[in-house]
C-alpha cells in the first residue's frame, strides 16, 4: 500500500486537470494581455483544492455504491486502501483550504462560486444519483463552473464570455456522460443508478438526446467567434470539430451499441481539448 497515492487517487487527477485547465481557459479570455501574476496562481490553486475536495467528498458518499460497480470498485476505499474518515477529513481539508484561498487571495466572488460548485455536486447531484436520470443535467452545472471562477478571478465580476464557456462544457458533459452510463449500464443498474440509459434499455431516448446535444454543441462553439473572443480560424475549426463530434452521435444513435459508445467517449476526450486549446491559441488580443 502507497498512502500518498491512494489518496492522490482520491482526488480523481484527471477530472481535477480538466478543471485547471477550464479555469485557465477562462481567466485567460477575461485578462488581456494575459498576466501570469499571482492571482492567477491563487486562482489555479484554489479551483484544484476545492475540485480535489470535492472529488475525494463524492467518493466517501458513495463508497458503497461503487464497490457494486465493476468500474470503481477498484477505487481506494472499496479496496480499504483508505479510511471512510481519513477520506472525509481529507476531503473536507481541501475543500475549505480551496475556499479560503481564494477568498483571500483573489476575491469572495470566485470563492463564492467555488462553494457554488462544491455544494451543488455533493448536496445536489450525488444525492439525485440515486433517484432521477435528470441528476445527469445537474451535474452538469457544477462541472461547467471552472471557466467561470477563472473568468471572475481576473475580472471580479461576470461577463458574456464567461457565460459561453459555461455553456460549451454544460453541453459537451451530456453526450459525455451518456456515452459512460451507456457502456457500463449494467454496473450503473447493479448500484441502484437510474440513469437514462438504465431506463432505456433500447436505447432510443438515449440516442436522441445525444443527437440533440451534439447537434447545440455546434453553434455554442462557434459563439466566442462572434464575440471577438478567437479569430476566425477558431470559427472553421470548431465548425469542423462539431460535425465531426455530431456524427460520432450520430453513429452511436444509430448502431446503440457500447462499441459506439465507447467511440463517442474517445471522440469526446478528444473534441473539447482541441477545441479549447484552438480558441486558447486563437484568443484575440
Amino acid at each position: 500500500m502507497n498512502p500518498l497515492r491512494d489518496y492522490f487517487e482520491l482526488t480523481k487527477p484527471r477530472l481535477t486537470g480538466m478543471v485547471i485547465f477550464t479555469t485557465w481557459l477562462g481567466y485567460a479570455f477575461a485578462s488581456r494581455p494575459m498576466h501570469y501574476a499571482p492571482l492567477f496562481f491563487h486562482a489555479l490553486i484554489g479551483s484544484w483544492l476545492v475540485a480535489s475536495g470535492a472529488a475525494a467528498l463524492n467518493e466517501y458518499m458513495e463508497r458503497d455504491l461503487d464497490a457494486r460497480m465493476k468500474r470503481t470498485q477498484t477505487r481506494p476505499l472499496p479496496e480499504g486502501r483508505a479510511s471512510p474518515n481519513g477520506a472525509l477529513l481529507f476531503g473536507v481539508s481541501l475543500s475549505i483550504a480551496g475556499i479560503l484561498e481564494l477568498a483571500l487571495f483573489v476575491n469572495p466572488l470566485t470563492a463564492l462560486l467555488a462553494a457554488v460548485s462544491l455544494g451543488s455536486y455533493l448536496l445536489i447531484y450525488t444525492p439525485l444519483k440515486t433517484r432521477t436520470s435528470l441528476c445527469t443535467l445537474v451535474g452538469a452545472i457544477p462541472g461547467a463552473i471552472p471557466p467561470v471562477m477563472g473568468w471572475t478571478a481576473a475580472k471580479n465580476g461576470f461577463g458574456a464570455g464567461a457565460w459561453v464557456l459555461f455553456a460549451i462544457l454544460f453541453f459537451w458533459q451530456l453526450p459525455h456522460f451518456l456515452a459512460i452510463a451507456w457502456m457500463y449500464k449494467e454496473d450503473y443498474a447493479r448500484a441502484g443508478f437510474p440513469m437514462l440509459p438504465v431506463l432505456d434499455p433500447e436505447g432510443a431516448v438515449t440516442a436522441r438526446m445525444i443527437v440533440l446535444y451534439t447537434a447545440v454543441l455546434i453553434p455554442v462553439t462557434l459563439i466566442p467567434a462572434k464575440l471577438g473572443m478567437a479569430n476566425f480560424s477558431y470559427f472553421y475549426a470548431a465548425s469542423v470539430l462539431g460535425l465531426a463530434f455530431f456524427a460520432f452521435g450520430t453513429w452511436t444513435a444509430f448502431y446503440r451499441t457500447a462499441a459506439s459508445a465507447r467511440r463517442l467517449l474517445l471522440a469526446s476526450v478528444m473534441y473539447l481539448p482541441t477545441l479549447l486549446t484552438w480558441m486558447a491559441c486563437s484568443k484575440v488580443a
